[in-house]
């Protein structure tokens, strides 16, 4: 029997799987943002995770599904009067974002299952990937514990679960990018051990930029104070307004100045750290780190000033997205650019050679 003869091979498919995931998952998270940017998150108030990815079919459907939502505050409080084709309007943004989350578990589980009957993937990388697997499964019970926050006494989902939601879904894409990366046979670049650091806090930071990211969001806190760079008539607001609430660490994720002023402060340490990064790199003549400090660093520069102009605007949908869609972008050059200076020969780019046309 033909034996495979180059490692990579086997390769190649599961690359190309991760990165068909990984695009959906980033297109869903774009979905996911205009779903909030609509306010049609609550139009579906049940969890039906089979049932549920067929929409009304007919007038009755529509009318029970309509009926249904008009039981929870935010109709009551903020919808009340809607038409039944406004709500229909506000149902498939909802509607669309589940089931593109539906396809994705499909798109994923599917192949996987395939690659693992086949054979060649290596113990680390099996592990990993159903890690990644079991992940996206948490990832809807969080969707729908984000959903139910705001069916009873809200009118909006609580700002805590949905920057868990946004968060555990780049985590998983970030997990995605690494995986694809360690599937390539390189030793670890040639460079200092600062900028190995600097790009694991450049990592960091930026997922905790995406989180409060998600606070703004869920506050419609990038709705007020519409100015830049001065914020509430200062640079840096009065204590008085920032720290007002008690216990004062609630001022952090429930006080919309001080969420606006952090995510603020925040994109300017992210700025600074990508800019360094990036001279050291230059500097220590890093190669191929060095070009992607560089990335880094205008795609950083391009986020903040996208995250400018949404403000100056007051959040117009068309901006949010953009600035939506650059900070994944960031997210994955960030893991890029750590994989890379941490790369090691990796066990998951020699797989175990198995007879064409067969199992492993």
């Amino acid at each position: 029997m033909t034996m495979m003869s180059a490692p990579s091979e086997p390769h190649r498919a599961v690359r190309a799987w991760l990165i068909a995931v990984a695009g959906l998952i980033a297109l869903m998270v774009l979905v996911g943002g205009a779903t909030r940017l609509t306010e049609s998150g609550l139009s579906i108030v049940e969890w039906k995770p089979v049932t549920g990815s067929v929409p009304p079919l007919t007038e009755t459907q529509w009318i029970e599904a309509f009926e249904a939502y008009k039981k929870i505050p935010q109709y009551r409080e903020l919808n009340a009067g809607m038409s039944l084709s406004e709500f229909k309007e506000i149902f498939w943004w909802e509607w669309s974002h589940r089931l593109l989350g539906r396809f994705i578990g499909v798109a994923y589980l599917l192949p996987f299952l395939f690659f693992l009957w086949r054979g060649g993937l290596s113990g680390e990388l099996k592990r990993r990937l159903w890690l990644l697997f079991a992940l996206g499964g948490l990832q809807g019970a969080v969707g729908w514990w984000m959903v139910a926050s705001g069916l009873t006494e809200r009118t909006e989902v609580s700002q805590y679960r949905l920057a868990t939601h946004l968060v555990l879904a780049l985590v998983i894409f970030a997990g995605i990018v690494w995986t694809v990366r360690r599937l390539n046979e390189r030793l670890r670049a040639a460079a200092p051990a600062r900028l190995r650091f600097t790009s694991a806090l450049l990592l960091v930071v930026t997922f905790v930029q995406i989180y409060f990211g998600a606070l703004v969001a869920g506050l419609r806190a990038g709705r007020a104070y519409n100015t830049w760079p001065e914020i509430d008539g200062a640079f840096i607001p009065s204590a008085e307004r920032l720290w007002f609430e008690t216990p004062w660490w609630r001022n952090m994720f429930d006080n919309v100045l001080t969420v606006q002023f952090e995510h603020r402060m925040t994109a300017y340490l992210l700025f600074a750290l990508a800019a360094l990064h990036a001279i050291d790199a230059v500097r220590s003549r890093a190669g191929a780190a060095a070009s992607g400090a560089l990335w880094l660093f205008a795609a950083v520069t391009l986020q903040a000033v996208l995250g400018i102009l949404t403000l100056l605007h007051q959040v117009p949908i068309g901006l949010a997205l953009a600035h939506q869609a650059v900070a994944i972008v960031v997210l994955a050059l960030s893991v890029i650019q750590l994989e890379r200076l941490a790369w090691r020969q990796s066990a998951e780019a020699q797989p175990r050679a198995v007879p064409i046309g067969q199992p492993g």
